[in-house]
């Protein structure tokens, strides 16, 4: 091989290598981590106007409407996405590219899954009168839990991205971090969700204000 040749392949790996900012972490996962920190303020702001509001008048009352053993399921679900996630990224880093493509398959379907239990509890909800306009206690139930569901689609669209990437060679062990930064998208949504689960959910209802 020439030196010139030499060169240009060195070229080439530097800029598609990650390079480690001071923290020892590649640029593309810091931004992440701090994306995922910054949405934490977000959803702690809303669960607080959720618990300011969840019992004021006028009803119905969200809490009054729940199938907690659908929604156990349907979080059930949501959490073996989460182990999945780690089998696509556990394959990859052995260079199975095949394997990884099932898994983030498997991922997405189960998100999607999980996403349509949601869409099913917000019909059902809604037959029942519960709508965004019956009440601030209804908007900030639909608007918390709603906001939860736009990050599983758009996580749901990040995996398929990955999977359409690794079909035409972009996604192999040498650049696997890609995997490993959706995962840590994924893993926030399903943590997410357990908090959600146990505060909206599981606690038990308050009394209605007068």
């Amino acid at each position: 091989m020439t030196t010139a040749a030499v060169h240009e392949e060195q070229v080439d790996h530097d800029e598609h290598a990650e390079h480690p900012t001071s923290m020892g972490i590649s640029n593309t996962k810091l931004a992440m981590w701090v994306f995922l920190s910054t949405d934490c303020l977000f959803f702690g702001t809303l669960i607080s106007v959720y618990f300011l509001y969840r019992a004021k008048p006028p009803g119905p009352y969200a809490f009054d409407l729940y199938d907690i053993p659908f929604t156990s399921l349907s979080s059930f679900i949501l959490l073996m996405s989460s182990l999945t996630m780690v089998l696509a990224l556990s394959a990859i880093k052995r260079g199975d590219v095949r394997l990884m493509r099932i898994w983030l398959v498997a991922t997405a379907l189960l998100g999607s899954t999980f996403l349509g239990g949601q869409i099913y509890e917000f019909t059902a909800f809604i037959r029942e009168g519960l709508t965004m306009k019956s009440s601030v206690s209804a908007s900030s139930f639909y608007i918390l839990t709603g906001f939860h569901g736009v990050h599983v689609a758009i996580g749901i669209l990040m995996l398929v991205s990955l999977v359409y990437l690794s079909m035409r060679g972009r996604v192999t062990s040498k650049n696997a971090e890609s995997v490993e930064v959706i995962g840590l998208y994924w893993h926030f949504v399903d943590i997410v969700w357990i908090v959600l689960f146990v505060v909206v959910y599981l606690l038990p209802h308050p009394e209605v204000a007068l």
